[in-house]
């Protein structure tokens, strides 16, 4: 039996502000500038983690604490931070450019995994051991900005697709996600399935 759900987490701006061609009066000149991405890369980080679950009697709900894996405030960084594409330009361009199906930015807000959190899973037939997590889809990015005004500026993006919590059985097979399988890891009996090498 299983249950996981991922949703897109929020983000916030860490940024610095560099002139395209050197002045920032010359901004809206660079508003549609171009794009050339490298250097991408995928991480995940464990966030939260549930003590094991045991589930002695059959059950069609159970909730968990998931309790803080990782001390990192996670924001987004944009460095530098092209005048006239601004954080956000370069987070809908980096969006556009992993396909991504949720907004990467929102200035607003950031992940702090020192917060506790609960999750409650409703699938019916719950027995047996169990393990839950919550991680963060991170992604790092190179970029060089060009626009007709001016010079090309290269930077570098941080920031997050997403999160994932997810409640799984240990007898299922392992994840391939990072996250999960660390969780997997550390939270079934030993020799579990879901904790086997991937």
């Amino acid at each position: 039996m299983r249950a996981w759900v991922a949703g897109a987490a929020t983000v916030a701006l860490a940024a610095g502000l560099t002139g395209c061609g050197g002045s920032e009066e010359r901004a809206g000149s660079c508003a549609d500038g171009t794009y050339a991405w490298s250097g991408v890369r995928h991480t995940e980080r464990l966030t939260r983690l549930a003590d094991p679950v045991v589930i002695k009697k059959r059950t069609d709900s159970y909730k968990v604490r998931l309790r803080s894996a990782d001390t990192v405030t996670y924001s987004t960084t944009v460095s530098p931070r092209p005048p006239g594409a601004g954080t956000s330009g370069v987070l809908a361009a980096l969006g556009r450019h992993l396909k991504a199906e949720e907004p990467l930015g929102d200035v607003s807000d950031r992940v702090n995994p020192g917060l506790d959190t609960y999750y409650e899973v409703r699938t019916g037939g719950l027995q047996g051991a169990y393990y839950a997590w919550n991680a963060l889809k991170l992604v790092d990015a190179d970029f060089t900005y060009t626009c007709a005004s001016g010079g090309p500026v290269t930077g570098h993006v941080r920031t997050w697709e997403g999160s994932e919590t997810g409640f799984l059985s240990c007898a299922d097979a392992p994840r391939t996600g990072a996250a999960a399988h660390e969780a997997a890891v550390r939270s079934c009996p030993t020799g579990s399935r879901a904790a086997e090498a991937v």
